[in-house]
């Protein structure tokens, strides 16, 4: 199952690792979806409460050009790279954004608004991380296409309560998913049947 921090695991799997130490197996488990035996391979990090971190926020604008059927990478890098040199020669950005950009953010001129780390995907945010703020980057491919990004504003501040509680109904959604799920398992296993015919002979 990986490495996951207790609050993210099936509160069943979670109650019996507490109890048990590295190498060391638990006793059957019953749940609605059937039977289980947990194995805890290792353990990570201290106990107690965590101090409240503090956390780097990014605001920043893009334009993406996706890639599809009707517009490869290279035309995608070839659109970017055009915008780029218009944008270096004074255009604004968020009207090009408007014009040009096929993500949503376009209606407010590619505004992204305030990122955590980790709320964007690894391309995205280490390309990101690399800009000083109103500097645009070079084209960026993404899972999602190709990226100019340009960072407004950054700051670092505690965890806010609004930050916990996402992350609290985070963990509760993923809670509820794995229920869900073993829930189906459970059910296609008891709407599975074999049938035997005889062949007439």
């Amino acid at each position: 199952m990986g490495t996951r921090p207790l609050d993210r695991l099936p509160a069943l799997y979670a109650d019996a690792v507490k109890k048990l130490k590295p190498g060391e197996t638990s006793d059957i488990l019953r749940s609605p979806a059937g039977f289980h035996i947990v194995t805890l391979i290792a353990r990570q990090g201290g106990g107690g409460a965590k101090p409240v971190a503090a956390l780097k926020q990014t605001r920043a604008r893009h334009i993406l050009i996706k890639v599809n059927e009707l517009v490869s990478e290279t035309e995608a890098r070839r659109k970017l790279v055009a915008l780029k040199e218009r944008l270096d020669n004074g255009a604004d950005f968020a009207e090009l954004a408007r014009l040009h950009s096929n993500d949503l953010s376009a209606a407010k001129g590619g505004d992204l608004g305030w990122m955590y780390q980790g709320d964007t995907v690894p391309d995205f945010e280490k390309a990101m991380d690399q800009l000083t703020v109103n500097q645009t980057s070079e084209p960026v491919q993404s899972p999602f296409g190709f990226h100019l990004i340009q960072v407004l504003e950054r700051r670092t501040e505690d965890a806010t309560a609004e930050r916990q509680r996402l992350t609290a109904r985070q963990v509760l959604r993923e809670r509820k998913s794995d229920e869900a799920y073993q829930d189906w398992v459970r059910q296609m296993r008891d709407r599975a049947y074999v049938e035997y015919r005889a062949e007439d002979r």
